[in-house]
């Protein structure tokens, strides 16, 4: 379990491929104390560190999982969201966020608004009712607050305002039109969906 709020940006060191990807991802961690088999969201991605050293950590990335998140998401050189997993009596401050990426959002243009900066999405249809206005949706990792949706031919766009804390510790920040992204919807809205399934079934 994860909150969606980044506590590193780290960056992908080195990409092997050994039928899965296996990562070697630079951070600002101490990673003594992060043990193998430790769970770290990487740009919303819950992976499991199967090695580490001072400065670095490194996960094994399945065909499954770079068939689902963000074209050009494993990468060397590529800037990575970081969350380590939550521990009990931590503050939550974001959202409950799994770490399952539900589908791959894509950059429709950045506006200012005041200091911040509003960004628009487009989801794929499926996510559509998933998304609501003032719920909450990770982007790459991060929680944030749907400002507004508007269902489309071409899917669901939605809007979110980036704080310039926000853009500064994430790399959100550095996002452009037509960037693709990893988004999680609301563990919540899942269930519920789950549910609204079955019973008109």
């Amino acid at each position: 379990m994860f909150t969606g709020i980044i506590t590193d940006v780290g960056r992908i060191e080195a990409i092997e491929h050994r039928g899965d990807l296996r990562a070697r991802i630079g951070c600002g961690y101490d990673t003594d104390s992060i043990d193998l088999g430790a769970s770290i969201a990487c740009s919303g991605v819950c992976l499991t560190v199967i090695d580490k050293g001072p400065g670095w950590f490194a996960v094994d990335i399945s065909r499954e999982t770079v068939s689902r998140t963000a074209r050009a998401q494993w990468t060397e050189g590529r800037r990575l969201n970081l969350e380590r997993a939550l521990k009990v009596g931590d503050e939550l401050g974001g959202h409950i966020v799994t770490g399952h990426v539900d589908g791959i959002g894509r950059v429709l243009g950045l506006c200012p608004e005041g200091a911040s900066t509003r960004i628009g999405f487009a989801a794929p249809a499926d996510l559509a009712p998933y998304l609501a206005a003032k719920g909450s949706i990770t982007v790459d990792g991060v929680s944030l607050t749907v400002n507004d949706v508007a269902d489309k031919d071409d899917g669901t766009h939605f809007a979110v305002n980036i704080i310039p804390h926000t853009a500064e510790m994430t790399t959100l920040g550095t996002l452009a039109q037509g960037d693709e992204v990893n988004l999680e919807i609301d563990v919540l809205a899942r269930y519920l969906g789950r549910m609204q399934q079955l019973k008109t079934a």
